[in-house]
């Protein structure tokens, strides 16, 4: 079900595992017999096949040994299209590949064919990543409403008489999220120098006059797509230092958005980044700095959160029209904090559409 090849090859999900096989230019799915009617439906394949026709559960029956029936199974229906050897993907359960080795199918890696083809995006893709990218806007809305409807006392946000924290708003987010058929992993609200780790999530109560990272990311409960957006705020005054961190921030981003085309490689944008942060003294990538700018420009987006292509000093192939990645440059210091400003863009080619709407505000 969290197989991002395997739902982008079948368009199909299923609680229980299940098998895909291309053979003889055809493809086909292996369910149990409980899917095999929402399969015949759903499923993009040219064939369903179900367990019950190959007596699955006879062979658990009869051997105790499910994981040895259902090798079983697949080398019989190998055998039945013809297919002595199979290419799989390096995920592929290893127990499963010896199990076929031993039935005398030939198991071998294949190439990253399914991954090649999700790099670029369909207008279909798009819009469902857009979809994705709207309902993360109604979560970043939630968040700052809670931060403009606080008060402060002795130098803490207040919500409703209490302190507001960073796991309260980020429940509120992900209730936002699921409401509107979403769903997420850790979403980061994470306030004050702690925020100088960019991947710290966030935990207690939020303090004012600090920076606040928020860093949110629903994928489609049923269509699978992800979206990717981080904001930055302060709730009162911010210090000279975070004001000038927030406005060299948003210049590298626009120095990548305005990099970002059809034939230009990752790394070319990670460098319009990197030369604009190391002008003005901080460290980068490039540097081999541990504070400053630590992380990368961004990543693609998609069926999985984090995939190629990589905007990053190792992104040396080429961008190409329909690929959707994420511009976030950042900066990190462990006695300020963090600000990081992220955005998901489609490359273009003669530039980039920038999918994300919502504004880039530093105080609120």
């Amino acid at each position: 079900m969290d197989n991002a090849n395997l739902y982008y090859a079948t368009h199909f999900l299923a609680p229980d595992s299940f098998a895909y096989i291309c053979a003889g230019g055809k493809s086909y799915v292996i369910v149990s017999s409980m899917e095999r009617g929402r399969a015949e439906k759903e499923a993009r394949v040219d064939q369903v096949i179900s367990d019950e026709e190959y007596g699955y559960m006879d062979k658990v029956r009869a051997t105790n040994d499910p994981d040895g029936a259902y090798a079983d199974m697949l080398s019989e229906i190998l055998r039945d299209l013809s297919a002595k050897s199979v290419a799989v993907p390096a995920l592929f359960p290893l127990k499963l590949a010896d199990s076929l080795r031993s039935r005398g199918i030939e198991v071998t890696p294949a190439e990253m064919q399914i991954e090649e083809s999700r790099l670029i995006k369909s207008k279909e893709e798009i819009a469902l990543i857009q979809k994705a990218q709207r309902v993360n806007e109604k979560g970043m809305a939630k968040a700052e409403s809670l931060l403009r409807k606080a008060t402060v006392k002795d130098g803490i946000l207040y919500y409703r008489g209490k302190p507001l924290t960073s796991e309260q708003i980020q429940r509120e987010i992900e209730v936002v999220f699921v409401r509107n058929g979403y769903e997420t992993t850790d979403s980061i609200v994470a306030a004050g120098p702690g925020a100088a780790d960019p991947h710290f999530t966030g935990a207690g109560p939020i303090p004012a006059d600090q920076l606040i990272v928020i860093d949110i990311f629903p994928f489609g409960k049923k269509e699978r797509y992800w979206a990717d957006m981080t904001r930055t705020f302060v709730r009162g005054e911010p210090t000279k230092q975070m004001r000038e961190m927030y406005d060299l921030v948003l210049k590298a981003q626009e120095a990548a958005l305005g990099a970002i085309k059809e034939g230009v490689t990752g790394k070319s944008v990670d460098d319009k980044v990197c030369d604009v942060f190391e002008k003005h003294g901080y460290g980068t990538p490039r540097t081999k700095s541990k504070t400053g700018y630590i992380h990368s420009t961004g990543h693609g987006v998609g069926l999985e959160i984090h995939e190629a292509p990589r905007l990053s000093q190792t992104g040396t192939k080429a961008l190409k029209a329909g690929m959707v990645v994420t511009v976030e440059p950042g900066l990190y210091l462990p006695d300020v904090g963090g600000v990081r400003i992220e955005d998901i863009v489609v490359v273009e080619k003669k530039g980039c559409k920038n999918l994300t709407k919502y504004p880039k505000e530093l105080i609120i």
